[in-house]
């Protein structure tokens, strides 16, 4: 089986003083604003690294609950947070580390399954193994 999604980013003018357009497939998101003011000036809008972010926080989450669901045990809520780090490096920029904040309620789990199943999820997700950087995570 395979699947297809896209996005599409349009861009016009130069790195700092240039504007972009991101939409999603699925019309969640359509003609969303970034450019370099919103990747490292804190303006309004988006920028790679939070839409990086924000598919690792919920293919993390979905995955860690596929574990759930074939241990046997329910999981009543995940919380996922993925802060991707950008760091400047010869001359150039790359994502360095993601950290992962991880909430679970799932009662009927004992923490040291808990630990593992969220650790599986990790190195598990599609997302995850897209990645060229450590991933650590803090699970509550």
């Amino acid at each position: 089986m395979e699947i297809n999604k896209y996005a599409e980013a349009k861009w016009n003018g130069s790195v700092k003083e240039g504007k972009g357009e991101i939409s999603l497939e699925s019309g969640a998101m359509k003609n969303q604003p970034y450019g370099f003011q919103t990747r490292f000036e804190d303006k309004t809008g988006t920028n790679p690294e939070e839409l990086v972010a924000s598919a690792h926080a919920s293919c993390f989450s979905m995955a860690l609950s596929k574990i759930f669901d074939e241990s046997g045990y329910a999981s009543k809520e995940i919380e996922a947070k993925s802060t991707v780090t950008l760091t400047k490096k010869d001359g150039g920029f790359e994502i360095s580390k993601i950290h992962l904040d991880v909430k679970v309620l799932a009662p009927e789990a004992t923490t040291e399954e808990i630990e593992k199943f969220a650790n599986q999820a990790k190195e598990g997700c599609p997302i995850s193994k897209l990645f060229n950087a450590p991933i650590s995570m803090k699970l509550k």
